[in-house]
């Protein structure tokens, strides 16, 4: 059965939450090139509110206020202000619910408050779930960075892939 979804803009209250969200995705491993967990105020600063952080937006299943998922739109680019990266994590177990979906609508709505022409994603090679998620959301590949090692020197391929905001 499928849940009513709610996306918004993420708060400062919902760090704990989605750090433990995404620290359980970390520690199950093979889906995402962060391998360090994050304490609620690492992740506040890195993906949620910080400095680099141009918008995020949080799934809430809305009868139950259960956190499923965030998506974030990131500063990383120096040289090339149009660019920005996106980064998204879902509840494990929540995929393919249409959580994806709905935060990147919410996504682009916010991109499209600034000048960015261009969102970059880079996922691991071995993470079939990311890519084919943002290959339906209309990313194309560009770019293949090889043999990035993991921590424990493992090589994984990332894969990167742009999707090109339309202005009006």
């Amino acid at each position: 059965m499928a849940c009513e979804i709610e996306v918004r803009l993420v708060q400062n209250q919902d760090a704990p939450e989605l750090a433990v969200l995404l620290n359980e995705i970390i520690q199950r491993g093979g889906t995402t090139a962060w391998e360090d967990l994050f304490t609620a105020d690492a992740l506040a600063k890195a993906m949620l509110t910080g400095p680099d952080v141009i918008s995020c937006v949080v799934a809430v299943n809305a009868p139950t206020g259960k956190l499923l998922g965030f998506q974030s739109l990131l500063k990383i680019h120096d040289g090339l202000p149009e660019i920005c990266d996106i980064t998204t994590f879902i509840h494990v177990g929540q995929a393919k619910k249409g959580i994806g979906s709905n935060l990147f609508a919410a996504t682009i709505a916010e991109a499209g408050k600034n000048d960015f022409t261009t969102i970059n994603a880079t996922i691991r090679a071995d993470n079939s779930g990311g890519l084919a998620y943002y290959t339906r959301v209309g990313s194309v590949d560009y770019n293949v960075h090889f043999s990035v090692p993991l921590k424990d020197g493992t090589p994984i391929d990332r894969i990167s892939k742009r999707y090109t905001l339309a202005h009006e």
